[in-house]
């Protein structure tokens, strides 16, 4: 698969700002300025943006509590996605998601969800909308291996395939639902072998490779945008950081994560493949680290600087009024 240029470096530029995005998080955490819960997605970033470079900004995806990676794959904005994790009132969600519900539905981000396997249904709704709707948008929910076991997202890969949803259920399957090993708790054989018990069309593909990635989903999305019905992609990838920040990781093999980093970085992956073909130099890679580097660091500024939400603001935004 050929990409244009324009194509490899916005596909790089993506990934560098996810890893940018979790390296500062992953530091300023430690300093007690960035509230709640947080769950890095560092390493698993040629999924989030190899399927959402597929996608228009008509279509919707919806995202799980380690969420980042999609939110900026699928073009939220970075600074305002940085001052929401610092709690601020010019955040994307107005300082009221955190890091676990970031959203914008202005360009079909639905939601990331603290909810395992929350993220299913929603998307489901939104792939009946869009075939009601008949203009060619499909829904994808991004989900770990510990959602498969979820009831909820059962019942929507049933009802997408009942009703010929355009729905991609795609499964980052990093090997640990929080702390326990994939093999200890997906009684099949694989979670794609199980979805294809409801009768969708899927396949397993290699999540630390962005070309393949970005091959299996352009193939799997033109299915399901032309009618075809829904689909499903099992990747095997790898998160950096524990399940949450602080996790000590002692459930993981000595050296697992060391051999991960050495061998299974999908960003040094990408970066060797352009530049050993000569389709990226050296210099065009080093001058997108410097642009990343920049908006992280006027992200960080903004995030700082901006003010914090009033009081009397916390009983907005709960209701919807008809």
């Amino acid at each position: 698969m050929q990409l244009a240029r324009e194509e490899l470096e916005q596909a790089y530029k993506q990934m560098k700002t996810i890893r940018e995005f979790e390296e500062h998080l992953h530091r300023e955490i430690m300093t007690g300025s960035i509230p709640g819960f947080t769950h890095l997605y560092a390493g698993q970033e040629a999924v989030a943006v190899g399927v959402c470079e597929n996608l228009t900004e008509a279509d919707f995806i919806t995202s799980t509590h380690r969420g980042h990676g999609h939110c900026i794959a699928k073009g939220c904005d970075v600074i305002g996605m940085m001052k929401e994790l610092y709690g601020k009132a010019d955040g994307l969600c107005k300082g009221k998601g955190g890091s676990m519900h970031v959203a914008d539905m202005d360009v079909g981000m639905l939601g990331a969800n603290g909810i395992v396997g929350g993220g299913p249904p929603l998307a489901t709704g939104a792939a009946l909308a869009a075939k009601l709707d008949g203009k060619g948008s499909v829904a994808v929910s991004f989900g770990g291996d510990g959602s498969c076991n979820q009831g909820p997202v059962f019942e929507s890969m049933n009802i997408a395939a009942i009703l010929n949803l355009p729905s991609i259920f795609v499964y980052e399957n990093n090997r640990y639902s929080e702390h326990t090993h994939c093999d200890y708790v997906i009684a099949s054989e694989s979670i794609a072998s199980r979805v294809e018990g409801f009768g969708i069309h899927t396949v397993k593909a290699n999540g630390f490779d962005f070309f393949e990635v970005h091959e299996v989903m352009k193939e799997l999305i033109t299915k399901a945008r032309e009618g075809n019905g829904p689909c499903a992609v099992e990747f095997e990838t790898t998160r950096f950081y524990g399940h949450f920040e602080g996790d000590p990781q002692n459930y993981r093999a000595k050296d697992e994560l060391k051999d991960d980093r050495e061998n299974n970085d999908c960003i040094t992956i990408f970066k060797d493949k352009v530049t050993e073909a000569g389709l990226l130099s050296d210099d065009d890679i080093n001058k997108l680290d410097e642009e990343v580097n920049s908006l992280i660091e006027e992200s960080v500024d903004q995030a700082k600087k901006s003010p914090l939400p009033n009081p009397e603001d916390v009983t907005t935004d709960v209701y919807v009024s008809y």
